[in-house]
Parts: structure tokens; sequence; C-alpha cells
């Protein structure tokens, strides 16, 4: 059976968070430490209409792909940051860049302009990976971030839609 990629339902937050929490707890590519309630996804999912699209094979989530604001104000609204994760055995296999491919052709549909990817400085393959699909690095902002006693750089990427 195919991966299914597909707009991610309530139903899906445990999932998801499961994917969103093994990032938080086990990298560095992820500078938060509080990890996500699968209620708080989930009320994400009904309420937000913007695209938050899941992988799914046999019934187990993969990865999942989403963006929202880049800014806050009126005129960042075609300007949006998106987040891809997928676990680890999901990798390598061209997953992301259908992920990638999909999320894009929602928010053309929805008029975004540029997406952007801020990566943190501790996943190297994250900027190959962004990179190889059109990406282009335009900022680099060091040791703003901090986990487990270490300052992380941020790495930003666009790629005009």
């Amino acid at each position: 059976m195919p991966v299914e990629i597909r707009q991610a339902q309530p139903r899906d937050a445990t999932g998801i968070a499961r994917i969103a929490n093994s990032m938080i707890r086990e990298t560095l590519f992820t500078f938060t430490t509080q990890e996500r309630r699968p209620e708080e996804i989930a009320l994400r999912l009904r309420e937000d209409p913007r695209p938050f699209l899941v992988a799914e094979l046999d019934g187990r989530l993969l990865g999942f792909a989403t963006y929202g604001d880049f800014r806050t104000g009126p005129g960042y609204r075609h300007t949006q940051e998106h987040s891809i994760q997928l676990l680890p055995d999901a990798q390598g296999h061209g997953l992301g860049r259908a992920l990638m491919a999909k999320l894009e052709d929602a928010a053309r549909a929805r008029e975004v302009h540029v997406l952007v990817a801020g990566i943190s400085s501790a996943n190297p393959k994250a900027v190959g990976f962004h990179s190889a699909i059109g990406f282009t690095q335009t900022g680099l902002m060091p040791q703003v971030g901090r986990k487990w006693d270490q300052w992380l750089d941020l790495i930003l990427m666009q790629k005009r839609l």
C-alpha cells in the first residue's frame, strides 16, 4: 500500500504529538523543550484552516508538514513559516519532498508568496534537504537558541512560490 498524504484530522493529534515530542526530547533540531499535547494539536486542527498534512502508511503516521504565521501583522500575511517532521525511519525515501510539494501547492492556493524555514544549526541535513527543494539561505542568527546548555544558531531559508 502506498503512503497516503492527506489533511490531518483531530484523530491524528496523538500521532502528530508523538512525532513532534520525540524531536523535542531527543534532538537539538528544535529549540523548544515544551512537549506538545494532543489536545492542543486537535484544537488547532479543528480551528485553523491552514493546511496541516500528514503522511500515513498502514494506519501509522510517518510525518507531517504545516505552516503558520511568520510574523504578526497584515503585511506578512503572504509569508508563512513551515514545519516538516518525519520519523527517522521515514527519512531518505522521498516522503519529505512529497509532503513539501503538496504543502507548497496548498500554500499557493491560499496566496502564500514565500515559505520560510527556520533551521537549527544542529540539523545540517535539513539545510541540505531545503536546498535540494529550492530554498535558499537568507540569514544566519548566531547563538539565538539555547537547549541542553548549548547555544545554537538559527539558519533562515526561504522559497518564493
